[in-house]
Order: C-alpha cells, then structure tokens, then sequence
C-alpha cells in the first residue's frame, strides 16, 4: 500500500541559515547609501566629520580671509558644507536602513528634534531587507561616540563662562579705575 503524503504538511527537512551557523556582519561604507550603520558608529562618524568639516573651513577662512575679498570668504565655507552634508546625508540613510526604514525617511530630520530618533531608535536585530548587522563597534568608535556629550559639556561651560568672565574683567577695571 502506498503511503498518503499530505501536501499541506510542514516540511521535515532541516533547512539551514541563509547566513550559516554565525551571524555575518556587513562592512562598514561611509560613501555609499546602502547597507547599515549602528548608533555609535553614527555618533561617531558624523563628530568626526563635523570636527574635519570645521578644522577645514577655519583652516581656507584664516588663510584666504586676509587675501580675498569678505564675500568670497565667506563663501568658501558654502562650498565646504556641500560634501559634508553629502556625507551626513549618507550616514543617516544606512542609520535608516540600520532601522528597518527606507532612506527616505532622512527628510524627517528637517523636522526639529525628530533626528534624535536616529540616535535613541535601536536598529533591528539580525538581518533586515537591508542586509546583515553592522559590525560590533570598536573601541576607537566608543571613544568617539562619548566625545560628543564631553564636547558638548565643553561648549556649554564655556557659553556661561566666557559672558562672565567678560563681564568680571570689566567690573575689575571699573574697580581699579575709581580707586585712588
């Protein structure tokens, strides 16, 4: 007698993992708009790149400022911001796709205080339709990505402390100024 093979049945083979028995992680690509990019490494990469994009624009404003004329000086600096936005633009896009979102959704950051979804928003675990995980951050990625809260520290003592001390020294030379 023939045996009755159900066809609605689960299958009984063992199918193995698209990606094999570990987890395969994805190279890391600043200049490209596909794949995906954890939250440290966002951080990280876009500091970096804001502390370049800043040193380049004091370096051509203190050399050409005293050569050219103002307008084209301070046009120059346009003409910097122009490949740092591309490259923002591209991290914040894998950072999407590290989401589970489309890169479209990058013009959310227009919107005030919704780009820090891109930075508290964990990303899925394990492959998504953009690709495998990215990498396990290293420790050059950790450190950068804890410079931003002391770099910001630092620019705010020094938004308060600056005005003081400012209005400190110009109390002391009314001070000896009245003095006999």
């Amino acid at each position: 007698m023939t045996e009755m093979v159900n066809p609605y049945a689960a299958p009984r083979a063992e199918v193995a993992d698209v990606y094999g028995g570990e987890a395969r992680v994805q190279p890391v690509k600043l200049l490209s708009s596909k794949g995906r990019i954890g939250r440290l490494r966002y951080l990280s990469y876009s500091l970096v790149g804001y502390l370049l994009f800043a040193i380049v624009v004091g370096v051509i404003v203190a050399i050409f400022a005293s050569s050219l004329s103002s307008t084209l000086a301070s046009l120059l600096p346009l003409l910097i911001v122009i490949p740092y936005f591309v490259f923002f633009t591209l991290l914040s896009i894998q950072r999407s796709h590290d989401m589970g979102w489309t890169g479209w959704t990058v013009l959310l950051c227009l919107i005030p205080l919704v780009s820090l979804v891109w930075v508290f928003n964990p990303g899925t675990k394990g492959v998504n339709r953009f690709g495998a995980p990215p990498p396990p951050n290293g420790v050059g990625v950790i450190i950068g990505a804890l410079l931003l809260p002391v770099i910001a520290a630092i620019g705010i003592l020094a938004a308060i402390a600056l005005p003081a001390y400012q209005q400190y020294t110009v109390k002391a030379k009314a001070a000896q100024a009245t003095k006999p």
